[in-house]
């Protein structure tokens, strides 16, 4: 079963992801060989440390990559996009502008800041919803306002947000509250994909069969293969995700 991971940061130099070409060719040997099939190669864009306004740029070091990588795994772009109250006029702008969506899709990789009090998440994903988008939102288990907060979780997910859990938050590498929150989404039938979020080859690498286990330990292989095939694949093939 080939899985596909959804948010990767891989290419080098660009973020604080690897810092080298030879490290983020090792972590596409890694990933392949856990049985990841597909990489959807996510820089962040609209941070404030690593903005990433150059999709020029981006695409270059994208196909420098691809190459060097071959057909297996396979690899495609997209970005983590960071929110605050500008981010809907950029989104305006696409498929021009700066920003990637994810594979080319209408599927957008949302990240929230760590620290409430900026753009109100239910107003974002409610106006990109109404402009056509799939707006979802990276790892919320990680962000302490969000994750504490289960009623609001459930507000967005009925607003039409989607929910991308890291791997090893649901493995319990990220402590049991990151673990808790992980399960409650995926009990509620609100969790939509695990990807690895992986920035380099060793404390944070590109690994999802360890996670996939225990999803399909604790939920079944039905749902392991939801969050990890199917729904990731609805993103390439930018088709809505399939029913629940």
């Amino acid at each position: 079963m080939g899985l596909i991971d959804l948010h990767v940061h891989l290419l080098p130099g660009v973020d604080d992801g690897p810092a080298t070409p030879d490290e983020a060719l090792a972590m596409c040997r890694l990933a392949g060989a856990d049985g990841s099939e597909t990489l959807v190669v996510t820089p962040h864009q609209r941070h404030e440390l690593w903005p990433n306004d150059d999709r020029g740029a981006l695409q270059r070091a994208f196909e420098a990559l691809q190459a060097a990588v071959g057909p297996s795994p396979g690899l495609v772009l997209g970005a983590e996009l960071r929110v605050d109250s500008e981010i809907l006029v950029e989104v305006d702008a696409l498929p021009g502008g700066s920003l990637l969506s994810l594979a080319g899709s209408r599927y957008l990789l949302l990240e929230f800041p760590s620290l409430p009090g900026g753009a109100e998440p239910v107003d974002i994903v409610h106006e990109l919803r109404i402009a056509g988008w799939w707006p979802v939102v990276a790892h919320p288990e990680r962000i302490p306002w969000l994750a504490e907060d289960p009623e609001r979780l459930i507000e967005l997910a009925e607003r039409g947000a989607l929910f991308q859990l890291t791997a090893m938050s649901v493995t319990g590498d990220f402590g049991r509250r990151a673990q808790a929150c992980c399960a409650l989404l995926i009990d509620e039938a609100i969790a939509h994909f695990v990807a690895s979020d992986a920035h380099n080859a060793t404390r944070r690498a590109p690994r999802l069969s360890t996670a996939f286990r225990a999803v399909a330990g604790g939920w079944g292989e039905q749902t392991a293969r939801r969050l990890f095939v199917d729904n990731p694949a609805a993103v390439l093939a930018d088709r809505p995700l399939p029913a629940v």
